[in-house]
């Protein structure tokens, strides 16, 4: 399928959606327990989000946040600000206030969504010129600061292109579930805009447990689950499985983090269903390389580049070319220049690259976690654990998790003659940073290895 005009300049992302519309207006584009909404009846309250943002003084060229659940107002709002010429920015709801603050502070959005919008609808969408940025994206940075990487009208529907293509071969008979985060750039793009842009209906979860996944699949008759090795890992453990109805699945994909090949080989075992294990960042903003095949020879590659992505190694460093690729993180020009050169974006993975082309992850520059899909910045977990009036120094690794892949832990020392318990730090990183953030295990430590510089080793303390 081709969603990119033929010779043509991309145009403002949402015309391609209000095309969809034309060409199935009674069919449903959304579903979820106790609602539909037909193209028709979305384009609609798209159009009346566009006029209330519009209202509110959003323009051309403005930013607005939106900080909504996987809801159908998320899907409006964000075709409404698009097509209004609006740079339109999806933040993830659990954010703890602190974090939610920083973000917008950096942002400095023109309005900020953060309940769910009303129903309001008009009879038009008009489609302004797409001279500002589509899309901006929050990423965890090396620094733990905030980063936004700026993307392109034209960055969303080559990336949803290939999304909708090679990677899940969408058809309008499809049903896609939409369990991941739509702030994510997997949810975004291979849970709702790819899904919509083939004709295929997003059916929306605002929340993962395995039980409920289970009752969605079977009651709305759900064709393809994009998900986390987590949320996979998480359904083959509970008992539910084995009398729920899954017939209905084709194709499950799994991204945002490394998926184990066992894991995948039970998960085809016990369902009959296969996992295209795909590998992508959100500065890149579309899969980078896909395993559909079966990976006998090659359990742990990430698989071939998609059509169009340029791969090479630069010091076993992976480096990607992607005319999908991020223009640059917002308003930080060093911090672009670091991972930018000559259009090729710096991943900080170590890779091999077999001689047909498969590629395998075999370690990481960066000391990001990812722990069940969600990336966890370290320097983030420190700075605060250093805000506890009892903590001295402190050191925050990933140790390995069988079902969440890592696990945030950390390391502390005491400041004299002060006295803290580990649930205690615990509590006091839980109320300031999101869930999936602050560290289930503390230790408390006479000192931290560090070399002769004063580095602290955090390699000693994963062992």
């Amino acid at each position: 399928m081709t969603f990119l005009a033929p010779g043509g300049p991309p145009g403002n992302f949402a015309a391609r959606l209000a095309a969809a519309a034309r060409r199935r207006p009674d069919h449903p584009a959304l579903v979820w327990d106790g609602g539909t909404l037909s193209w028709r009846e979305l384009e609609a309250r798209a159009a009346g989000m566009a006029r209330r943002l519009a209202r509110e003084g959003v323009g051309a060229g403005d930013v607005v946040a939106l900080l909504l659940p996987n809801t159908w107002g998320l899907a409006a709002a964000l075709w409404g600000g698009l097509a209004l010429g609006a740079t339109v920015a999806p933040l993830n709801p659990r954010l703890a206030a602190d974090e939610r603050a920083r973000i917008l502070g950096h942002l400095g959005p023109a309005a900020v969504l953060d309940t769910a919008p009303d129903e309001e609808t008009a009879p038009k969408l008009p489609i302004a010129d797409a001279a500002a940025p589509g899309i901006i994206l929050y990423t965890s940075g090396s620094t733990g600061q905030p980063k936004g990487a700026v993307l392109s009208h034209a960055a969303l529907a080559i990336a949803n292109e290939s999304w909708g293509g090679p990677v899940m071969n969408l058809a309008p008979s499809d049903r896609v579930l939409a369990a991941l985060p739509l702030a994510h750039s997997f949810g975004l793009n291979g849970a709702l805009l790819a899904p919509l842009l083939a004709g295929a209906t997003v059916v929306l979860q605002e929340r993962f447990s395995p039980e409920e996944i289970l009752r969605t699949i079977a009651r709305h008759r759900v064709s393809v689950f994009p998900g986390v090795a987590t949320m996979f890992a998480r359904i083959l453990e509970s008992p539910a499985l084995a009398s729920a109805d899954v017939s209905s699945l084709r194709l499950a994909v799994s991204g945002a983090a490394p998926c184990p090949w066992p894991l995948a080989r039970e998960w085809r075992r016990r369902t009959g269903v296969r996992i295209v294990r795909g590998y992508g960042m959100t500065e890149l903003f579309r899969p980078i390389s896909y395993l559909a095949a079966e990976a006998t020879d090659l359990p742990d590659s990430i698989g071939r580049a998609v059509p169009g992505v340029e791969l090479r190694l630069v010091d076993d460093e992976l480096w990607i070319r992607s005319p999908a690729a991020m223009d640059g993180y917002l308003r930080a020009p060093e911090e672009t220049a670091a991972v930018l050169d000559g259009g090729w974006f710096k991943t900080g993975d170590l890779a091999a690259i077999s001689p047909e082309g498969f590629v395998s992850i075999v370690g990481r520059k960066r000391e990001l976690i990812l722990r069940g899909g969600y990336s966890v910045v370290p320097g983030e977990v420190e700075a605060t654990l250093l805000g506890h009036p009892a903590v001295a120094e402190a050191a925050v690794v990933g140790v390995a998790h069988a079902e969440l892949g890592e696990e945030v832990a950390a390391f502390v020392t005491l400041r004299s003659r002060a006295a803290a318990h580990p649930d205690e730090l615990i509590a006091f990183c839980r109320a300031r940073l999101a869930g999936y953030k602050y560290p289930r295990r503390i230790t408390i430590v006479d000192e931290l290895p560090k070399s002769a510089t004063g580095k602290i080793l955090k390699g000693k303390l994963r062992d």
